[in-house]
């Protein structure tokens, strides 16, 4: 029962942080709604008794991925972009419009796919365990996960290349 009611606060409170990163007009601020959405995303998994996903939701997506969204932040002068995105009401009015739409969108699409799920095909319920989920990640895809280490390496090394160059981002 207080399952219940814990999964309908943090589905609140993931409708509230990602109204925050449209809604703000810093982009740092938006990053830090976006990394609120994502710990709340990853809490509402654990809830769902998928403590494997929440674990990676939360080291993955809110730990590096947002390390690279500031990292990007950095290299942009964030004063003019505070400018540009600050429009006022009719540039909130257009984001929550847009937001509205995707989310019509997103709910109409799951609802089709369950009715043809559900009337047609068995849902295939096999539970990978994580020692065959890190066997195939290190043992069978083991060149795909060492490629993707090193482009995140060159896009950390790029970006701080990029910022340090005379007449780069922050150029007057």
């Amino acid at each position: 029962m207080i399952t219940g009611y814990l999964f309908y606060m943090l589905a609140f409170l993931l409708i509230l942080f990602s109204l925050g990163v449209l809604m703000h007009s810093s982009p740092l601020f938006s990053s830090l709604n976006l990394v609120g959405s994502m710990i709340v995303l990853s809490a509402m998994y654990y809830l769902l008794q998928v403590p494997f996903i929440a674990a990676v939701q939360l080291i993955v997506y809110a730990g590096a991925v947002m390390v690279l969204f500031v990292m990007v932040m950095m290299m942009f002068d964030l004063k003019h972009e505070i400018k540009i995105f600050s429009g006022g009401f009719i540039s909130n009015a257009i984001k929550c419009g847009l937001a509205g739409f995707f989310a019509f969108t997103i709910g109409a699409t799951a609802f089709m796919s369950t009715e043809m799920i559900s009337g047609s095909a068995k849902v295939k319920t096999e539970v990978l365990s994580v020692k065959s989920m890190a066997q195939l990640l290190f043992k069978d895809y083991l060149i795909e996960f060492e490629v993707l280490g090193v482009i995140l390496l060159l896009v950390a090394v790029g970006a701080v290349a990029l910022s340090r160059i005379k007449g780069g981002t922050h150029a007057s």
